[in-house]
């Protein structure tokens, strides 16, 4: 005779089975019903988003690929690219970090004003951008005829301006990952450490900075990636000189209208960055609930 369960027998020992399971199941299939009227436009938003990708691939010129990425005007561009992003980055780093905690820690008037503006330049026209930064820091700007006059700095049209124009638009990414981070981030660690007698500054370099430091990784990939990309704001800023200003999304735009296999050879490069991009930062930003 086989014995009868427990009364506080495990459930599925009673019924043979693990509820939880069809209920997981059964939520799976919730989740596959998509009303038609939601279905349709969806994926019709997917295709337009995948197209354009696909026909790059498809239009690639993989057998002349190689060639064409080895010729020195590509490597050029592309070392300049490199450099000029990493250099805008740095900048961002040092500038973004401090403001970013500003705006987190701290209360003063018009912190919503001086974030508004912080965000800008992420739906600025990057053209507009550009002129702007010429008004400010050009030979006739508004602190660029001081430079210019009394310290022989001259920003536009160099490799600086560059890194200025990238600089602009890439430093709101990292300010508002940033903030994020340190509005997460417990701050009793660093209420201890004043405590203990740590000044504000070493508090934060010794207590606040390993903490956010995910965060500040993620925006500066952003940031990083961002900068790589610019073309509005460096083109107006900065110019379309090979070896001094162009980079690489200025050197698809002029290949574009001469020879539009190195066009689509240059934008493989920067689809691959993008994607590996987007890679290194799924575990933060594109985990699945």
């Amino acid at each position: 005779m086989t014995p009868s369960p427990a009364p506080d027998a495990p459930v599925e020992t009673l019924t043979g089975h693990r509820p939880w399971r069809r209920h997981v199941r059964g939520r799976s299939r919730v989740r596959a019903q998509a009303p038609l009227a939601l279905l349709v436009p969806a994926l019709v938003g997917l295709v337009f988003l995948v197209l354009p990708l696909a026909a790059l691939l498809v239009r690639a010129p993989w057998r002349t690929l190689p060639s064409q990425l080895s010729s020195a005007g590509v490597w050029q561009a592309l070392r300049l690219s490199l450099v000029t992003a990493t250099a805008a980055t740095a900048v961002v780093l040092v500038l973004g970090v401090p403001l970013a905690w500003l705006l987190a820690r701290t209360s003063f008037p018009g912190r919503r004003f001086v974030r508004a503006l912080v965000t800008l330049p992420l739906v600025l026209p990057p053209v507009v951008g550009g002129v702007a930064l010429l008004l400010a820091l050009g030979r006739n700007g508004v602190v660029g005829r001081w430079l210019d006059s009394d310290f022989g700095i001259t920003l536009p049209f160099t490799t600086a301006g560059v890194v200025v124009a990238e600089a602009f638009v890439a430093m709101p990414f990292l300010v508002i990952s940033v903030e994020g981070t340190l509005r997460a981030a417990d701050s009793r660690y660093e209420e201890a450490a004043a405590t203990l007698g740590a000044s504000r500054f070493t508090a934060f370099r010794r207590v606040t900075l390993p903490l956010i430091a995910p965060g500040v990784a993620a925006g500066a990939v952003l940031a990083w990636a961002r900068a790589l990309g610019e073309f509005g704001a460096t083109i107006t800023f900065a110019g379309n000189f090979p070896g001094r200003t162009q980079t690489m999304p200025l050197a698809v735009y002029l290949a574009l209208q001469d020879d539009p296999a190195a066009a689509i050879a240059l934008s493989l490069v920067l689809l691959a960055v993008s994607i590996a991009v987007l890679a290194g930062l799924r575990d933060r930003w594109m985990a699945a609930p």
